[in-house]
């Protein structure tokens, strides 16, 4: 049987490939649960220092499952949103606050809680055929997997708005001006190599101080100026006693190029 989701090891790198090419990686539960599980472990391993979210094939990800769903509509027992507690919120949860960088490589279509995912990472790589559909809508629901969260505060509530209720596909060249991809690329195959090279950049950084920057801004994005301030406060005495920050600071003083070894 297909594993349907691959995970790859290079180094301090791992990708997370999700492997349902045939059905554009739509996510059954299958799927999701191993996503969701695989998440979990990757949050307390401490040899893992980055993480890239990939699909197999031409796509990234085409969301839930609907032939599934159907099934799952069409049984009198089963609420058939209960995947948004069971699945879509923890990983949309472990993603979110992972204390360490994640870069989705987003090759061809990301639609409905795929394009969720993507928006979850805290970068996003995309080519040519990128695509971004908030597909919700158009099947009568309302966003999930984070999506009300993350599009605000990657594109605007106003256009947060446009996106999610009229359902349009966004292509690469305007995904990439309204910010919904940190880079884009001339070709598609380079799409993966190049989020596998930056998710090795980040490994190779102060992945406490990465943890600590996506807590803090988390914080300040929906907080105070008083909320932000106490933040930085604990982020920083967490920091200031790590092996990473007092090496660095020394490698600095002595005019050298610092090795951070993630602790």
């Amino acid at each position: 049987m297909t594993e349907p989701l691959l995970v790859d090891r290079t180094d301090a790198v791992v990708t997370l490939t999700l492997n349902r090419p045939t059905a554009m990686n739509a996510l059954d539960v299958a799927l999701k649960e191993a996503l969701r599980d695989a998440l979990a472990e990757l949050e307390a391993d401490r040899s893992c220092r980055a993480v890239v979210l990939a699909g197999a094939g031409g796509s990234f990800s085409a969301g839930q499952d609907l032939r599934e769903h159907v099934q799952v509509l069409e049984s009198p027992d089963a609420n058939p949103l209960d995947t948004v507690r069971a699945h879509y919120n923890p990983i949309a949860a472990r993603l979110a606050n992972l204390p360490k960088p994640v870069v989705a490589a987003v090759r061809g279509m990301a639609a409905g809680a795929g394009a969720s995912l993507a928006f979850l990472a805290d970068f996003r790589i995309g080519g040519p055929k990128t695509r971004f559909l908030m597909a919700f809508a158009g099947v009568g629901l309302a966003a999930d997997t984070g999506a009300s969260w993350t599009l605000p505060r990657l594109v605007g509530h106003a256009k947060a708005v446009e996106l999610l209720m009229l359902a349009e596909p966004v292509a690469a060249e305007e995904a990439s001006r309204l910010g919904l991809l940190t880079r884009l690329l001339d070709d598609d195959e380079q799409v993966l190599p190049t989020a596998q090279e930056l998710a090795a950049r980040l490994a190779a950084g102060p992945t406490v101080a990465y943890g600590a920057i996506k807590r803090q801004l988390s914080i300040a994005d929906a907080g105070t100026l008083a909320d932000a301030l106490a933040a930085e406060a604990q982020a920083q005495s967490i920091c200031g006693g790590t092996a990473d920050h007092r090496a660095a600071t020394l490698a600095f003083v002595n005019k050298q190029k610092p090795v951070f070894e993630g602790r």
